[in-house]
Parts: structure tokens; C-alpha cells; sequence
């Protein structure tokens, strides 16, 4: 626990009720008090009358003026008169609550309820002349709040040198985290004390395409338990991130304090505002249960609904892909040789001499076909078949794809013709090589390249340092050419998967065609630095909080050596792991990743992946800890079938599942998917069992998972 001196006591005894407002959530059970000590703006939080977050600031800090100069200007004394963080009374207050129940496009749940108690306080800065409103939502499973700004003389426009929201936590909690960086997620999870992250730190980033790291910051959303007798989980996140950077979390170890860090463009602003506009949502979600934790739907809530008049094109697509191969390094993207030096529109790449590696190719991509149709797929991406590839990475190069001309062996009219012949609807795959200038441009058109041959849902992807050069992958700009392109997109009724793009924060509930996003370490790093076996069971509680994520689970032959002998490199998990992610993760674009070859010895282990549904009706989070294992139910969308998946980190786990979820007056046939008895990750992942089984809602089934192992169960009604 933090040192508390009498002088400290006394201090808060003078300042507590002076100028406080305080908020209940709906069911009593969380009580979020407000007040100005001495002008400065404070917050607390507490859970069944207990402190889950000590008096924390509010606030931030802006630049004089609206020229800023090149990452050169500090901030002097003089300079806090212009910030947004002090001087402050307050003229107004205002409450409101809701409970409505509101359907998502796609989702874990057909209906979601959005149910809260709302504060807004209007506060004046004497000196300046400006008002900002501070609104707080608290809901049954946690608060929110953000900063408002109403349009007013002294407060136009004017540019973010920081946001300084706290939370200030009472005690050193466990937390899960990762390094903050403004420009990728795509790293290993830590599990350490709140106190330890900063010796932690140094080790805890590797090398990525587009890296600009954060000394002593996380990024959300970050987990925490305060373990002992009484347990409590705390969420830390952010909500409807728009036209706004995301943000990180600075950390004040000694004082288990986080502060919000913006991500900043190339002159050191963090935002660029005109009223009136709001921030994003802060979110804490507490619970003294994991599970939760990882069921609150507050950062979906916090979003607007959308204004989209036809979303009937938004459906959830099962899909495989020309992919894998390229990752592992069996095949390319690229057609010519690695010296060729293209230039789209100047170099004829008929006259390339091949690679001989290329996958994009008319053979092998009406193979997949082949194989996706015969057994019940969507959808089938193809990366790489576009001009382009022999250079597109590592050259700041802004004109590097054009996103309509196909290589010499990809006949785009004929292969399309040949999917819609097999009820097979191509993805498209857009790489921009992190140049978003160059794929603004070419969006329209290339839209039109896909609304022409049918292609319904497209890959973005944003590898590599952002152009416009100087911003990064979380900041303002960024963040809203996301956005533009999920609009367009919207606009021909395309569907996007984003990857290397920022992370969801409920976004998905005003743009329901920003299907999915990658945003953190997914199944591709398998084959690169690796991940470990407890990094799917973290991820739920992480990066799933604000939105489907695509990792591209299915791989049935785990070890690279297959391929490549000698090889090293290997999947952390067995092949029930592998099924069971279908279901403990959500993927309303949800991709079988593996090589038809690699099915084709396993079809009665893939027809699991065949039969689970890619969207829901209904979801039940059966059991769960954060880093150790997950267990989930779902009922998939307008059925009465259900799966069940479940996973664990690198420990063997006994669970039982109780099926009382299931409908009382129906009998059910399931099929069980398990770990086989030797079963390894590491020395014999490809061993599993599969059988029926008749249950009703009053059976258990144990199961038993091998290290960083899992079981899945498909459960049908029977007639």
C-alpha cells in the first residue's frame, strides 16, 4: 500500500465534499465522486465502498498557439496559463441515464445492453474565458469519462501538447502489458507487478517494420488483478477514438499511477482540434471476476450508433487464403527477381524475369479455390497479386502500389469468373506499405476494380513507416484516413480487414464494415519471433476488449521443419488449440490459415473449422485468467448450435465444462475435439481425439488439455 501520512489525511479531510458531485452507477454498486481542489480537477472511483481509484487528475496541456514549431518547442512556465488543467469553477451541472438494448451488425451477442448513470460538469477558467465540460458514464461494469468543448470565443481552435488524464491505483496490482509505441502492437505480452514494468521495460520490445517506442509506457487496453482473499480485475482502455490520437499509459511505478500519453506527429502535437468536438472515452472496467471483465460490452457502448443506411452487405465470411505460404517463406509475393527495379507505369512486368516463387499465380490460386468451394468457404484472399511487390517495403517509397494492375500470371477476370463458378467470392488485398497518401488516391478507383469483378471485402495493410512521412500509425491523421477508407469502402459496400492499423475501440458499432483489424501479434509472428504459449489467453482481455481482431488461426502443421529441415521454428500450440482459438476468439472474418495439403491429412479434425459459426447470437465466458486459460460458449447467429472452445497457456489443465446453458427441454449430439493422452505442443502437437457424445443441459464433461493444448465440442440439437 502506498505511505499515507497524517498531513495527507488531513489535507484530503479539508478538501473532501467542497465542490465534490458524486455518481451512481444503475445497480449501486460502483459510486464515482468529483471535485476541484483548488481549481484542479479530480476524480475517484469506488467498487461495494471500497477505493478501486484514488483521487486521480484531469486535464491538459496545450500549445500557446496554433503554430507549432518543428518538435523544438518546450514548454516553459510561462507556457501553463494556456493549458486546460487548472483555475477552474464550476458553473453547471447535468445527469442523465439510459437503458436501451441496441443489436450489433456483428457481434458476440444479438443484443447488447448500453445501461449507465451520467454526470456532466461544466467548468470555467476565470482567466482564459473557456469553458470545458468533463462527462462522466458509469456504468454497472465501470465508468468512463471524457472532455468536452463547446464552441466559444477564448476556445476556437487550438493544438494538444498533452492529455493528463490519471488513474491512480491503491495498491501493486499484477498487470499484463506491453510496450507503448506509436506505431505497432505486434509484441509479446509482460506479466509483471505495476512496480517492476520499468526494469521490465528494456527487454520487453523486439524489432518491428515500424517501431517508435515509448520509454516506461504500456498501451491499453491493460489488464490488472489485485490478487489475495478479494480478487478484483481492472480494465484500462479508451473508447471511439476519433479524430484523435491514441493513447498509451505512462507509468508512475512507485506510485501505481497511469497517466494518458498521446500519440504525437512529427512536430510534437498530439491533436488538432476545433470546437465543438469531444475526446475519446477513458474506460476503467472492474469486476472481481475475470470473465467479467472480458464480457463487458462499456467500450462498444461508449461508441455512436451508426449512420450507415444499409448494412445489409456487412456478413460475417469464413474464408481461407493464399497466405500462409508466403509467411513461412515457401513461396513470395513478389513476381520478379528481388534486384528488379520497378517503376509503376514505366516498367513493363511481362518482361521480368520470374522468381519461379510467386503464389498469386492462375494454378495454384484455382487450387485453393478448388479446395475452399469443396468444403464450404466463403471467401479466399490472395495476397501479392497486384504489380508492385520487388520493392514495396523498407524505401519510403510513396507511389508503390496501384492496386488495380494485376501480375502477368494473375487473370483477374478469369479467376473471379472461376470463383463465382464455385460460390467462391475473392478478398482483395490492398498493402499500402504504410503509404496512406498514395492509397487515398488510388481508393476510387480501386474500389471500382472490386465492385466490377465482385470482390465484397477487402485486407488493408500498413506495413512499414506511415507517408505522409513524420506521422505514425496511432497518430490524428492517421487514425482518420482509417476511418476515410472504412467510408469509402462503405460507400461501393465493402467490408475492410485492417491490419497493422491502430487498435479497435468499439469502432466497429459506427463503422459496422470495419469488419475486423489485426493490431497486435497474430499467428504470422509464429513463423517470425514466435509467441508464447499463454499469449492467446491473454489477448481476450487486451486487444479483443474494443473489436474483432484477425489472427488467422488453423494451422494444423505446426512445425516449420516440415518444409524446411532443420528448421527451427515451430507453433506454440497443439492442434486442438488450434480449433479451440475459433471459438475463445472472436472473427466475424474468421480465416482458416493452413495450406489445403495440411487439411487434406487432418479432414476430420477440419471439419470443426468447416462447421463453427463465424458470428453469434449469444456468448457465455465459462471460465477465465488472464495469461493461464480461457473457456468459452457461443450460440452461433439464427441457430440452436453451440461450440465451445477452450485453451490453455503452458501448464496442463484439468476443466469441466457444465453445459447447463444449453436449452432444458432439447437433447443434444456433441462432437469433442481434445488434446490426445500424448499429446506435446512441443514433441507431438498433431495428437488429438474426436468423439460423440449425446448431453442435455444437466451433463459435465471433464477435459483434460496438455500443455498449451485446448478442446473444442460442437453441439447440434438432435431432431
Amino acid at each position: 500500500m502506498k505511505k499515507i501520512t497524517v498531513g495527507a489525511i488531513l489535507l484530503s479531510m479539508m478538501f473532501a465534499g467542497v465542490n465534490a458531485q458524486s455518481l451512481k452507477s444503475p445497480d449501486g454498486k460502483f459510486e464515482m465522486d468529483f471535485q476541484l481542489k483548488q481549481g484542479v480537477p479530480y476524480y475517484n472511483l469506488k467498487y461495494n465502498g471500497k477505493t478501486v481509484v484514488e483521487d486521480s487528475k484531469l486535464g491538459l496541456r496545450l500549445f500557446k498557439d496554433t503554430s507549432i514549431k518543428f518538435a523544438s518547442e518546450i514548454a516553459k512556465p510561462e507556457d501553463a496559463k494556456f493549458d486546460l488543467n487548472g483555475g477552474f469553477t464550476k458553473t453547471d451541472e447535468k445527469r442523465d441515464s439510459k437503458n436501451e438494448t441496441w443489436q450489433p451488425v456483428l457481434g458476440e451477442k444479438k443484443n447488447y445492453i448500453n445501461h449507465y448513470n451520467e454526470l456532466a460538469v461544466t467548468l470555467n477558467q476565470a482567466t482564459t474565458e473557456r469553458s470545458i465540460v468533463v462527462k462522466f458514464r458509469l456504468f454497472n461494469d465501470g465508468l468512463g469519462f471524457r472532455y468536452e468543448f463547446p464552441q466559444q470565443k477564448n476556445l476556437n481552435y487550438f493544438v494538444i501538447r498533452e492529455e493528463d488524464s490519471e488513474i491512480d491505483l491503491p495498491s501493486d496490482m499484477k498487470a499484463w502489458w506491453i510496450v507503448a509505441d506509436y506505431d505497432s502492437q505486434e509484441y509479446q505480452y509482460q506479466e509483471t507487478k505495476i512496480s517492476e514494468i520499468p526494469a521490465r521495460w528494456p527487454k520487453a520490445a523486439d524489432a518491428n517494420a515500424s517501431q517508435t517506442l515509448i520509454k516506461n509506457a504500456v498501451q491499453s487496453p491493460l489488464m490488472l488483478k489485485r490478487e489475495g482473499k478479494e480478487p478484483l480485475y481492472i480494465n484500462l482502455a479508451e473508447a471511439a477514438v476519433l479524430d484523435y490520437p491514441a493513447s498509451h499509459l505512462e507509468v508512475d511505478a512507485a506510485n501505481f499511477k497511469f497517466k494518458t500519453h498521446l500519440t504525437a506527429d512529427r512536430q510534437g502535437a498530439k491533436g488538432y482540434m476545433q470546437t465543438p468536438m469531444v475526446t475519446p472515452w477513458r474506460t476503467i472496467i472492474v469486476s472481481p471476476k475475470a470473465e467479467e471483465v472480458m464480457d463487458s460490452k462499456m467500450i462498444f457502448n461508449l461508441n455512436e450508433p451508426t449512420k450507415y443506411t444499409d448494412t445489409s452487405y456487412i456478413k460475417p465470411t469464413k474464408y481461407m487464403g493464399v497466405w500462409w505460404e508466403m509467411i513461412i517463406g515457401k513461396s513470395q509475393w513478389a513476381y520478379g527477381q528481388p534486384e528488379s527495379n520497378v517503376r509503376l507505369g514505366a516498367t513493363d512486368f511481362s518482361k521480368l524475369t520470374p522468381n519461379g516463387k510467386h503464389a498469386a499465380n492462375n494454378t495454384k490460386v484455382k487450387e485453393y479455390i478448388d479446395f475452399a468451394s469443396e468444403n464450404g468457404f466463403q471467401g479466399l484472399l490472395i495476397e501479392g497479386w497486384n504489380i508492385g511487390w520487388e520493392d514495396w517495403f523498407g524505401h519510403s517509397k510513396e507511389y508503390v502500389f496501384d492496386f488495380i494492375t494485376p501480375y502477368p500470371d494473375f487473370d483477374i477476370k478469369m479467376l473471379n469468373e472461376y470463383a463465382h463458378s464455385k460460390g467462391i467470392d475473392l478478398i482483395m488485398h490492398h498493402e499500402t506499405s504504410g503509404s496512406a497518401t498514395n492509397y487515398e488516391r488510388w481508393a476510387d478507383k480501386a474500389f471500382q476494380l472490386m465492385n466490377k469483378y465482385g470482390y465484397k471485402s477487402v485486407k488493408t495493410g500498413y506495413v512499414g513507416d506511415i507517408i505522409p512521412r513524420g506521422e505514425h500509425h496511432y497518430s490524428q491523421w492517421t487514425i482518420n484516413h482509417y476511418y476515410r477508407i472504412a467510408e469509402k469502402a462503405n460507400e461501393y459496400k465493402i467490408m475492410v480487414n485492417s491490419h497493422e492499423s491502430v487498435r479497435p475501440t468499439g469502432e466497429s458499432r459506427t463503422y459496422p464494415n470495419y469488419i475486423s483489424a489485426e493490431a497486435a501479434r497474430g499467428t504470422e509472428y509464429e513463423a517470425f519471433g514466435g509467441n508464447n504459449p499463454d499469449h492467446q489467453t491473454i489477448l481476450p482481455f487486451t486487444r479483443w476488449m474494443g473489436g474483432s481482431m484477425d489472427y488467422t488461426p488453423g494451422i494444423f502443421q505446426t512445425k516449420l521443419d516440415y518444409y524446411f529441415p532443420g528448421d527451427t521454428r515451430f507453433v506454440k500450440t497443439t492442434l486442438a488449440k488450434q480449433l479451440a482459438l475459433y471459438v475463445t476468439m472472436y472473427m466475424p472474418l474468421q480465416m482458416a490459415a493452413d495450406l489445403p495439403e495440411n487439411y487434406k491429412k487432418h479432414m476430420d479434425a477440419f471439419q470443426f473449422i468447416k462447421d463453427v459459426a463465424a458470428d453469434w447470437d449469444d456468448t457465455k465466458i465459462l471460465s477465465a485468467e488472464p495469461g493461464d486459460y480461457v473457456v468459452t460458449a457461443r450460440k452461433a447467429k439464427g441457430t440452436e448450435n453451440w461450440f465451445v472452445g477452450g485453451i490453455t497457456d503452458e501448464n496442463k489443465r484439468e476443466y469441466t465444462v457444465d453445459f447447463s446453458f444449453l436449452d432444458k427441454a432439447q437433447k443434444y449430439e456433441a462432437t469433442i475435439y481434445e488434446d490426445g493422452k500424448d499429446a506435446d505442443y512441443i514433441n507431438n502437437p498433431q495428437s488429438y481425439n474426436i468423439y460423440k457424445k449425446q448431453i442435455t443441459s444437466k451433463s459435465k464433461i471433464n477435459f483434460k488439455m496438455v500443455r498449451s493444448g485446448g478442446f473444442a465440442v460442437s453441439i447440434k440439437p438432435i431432431k
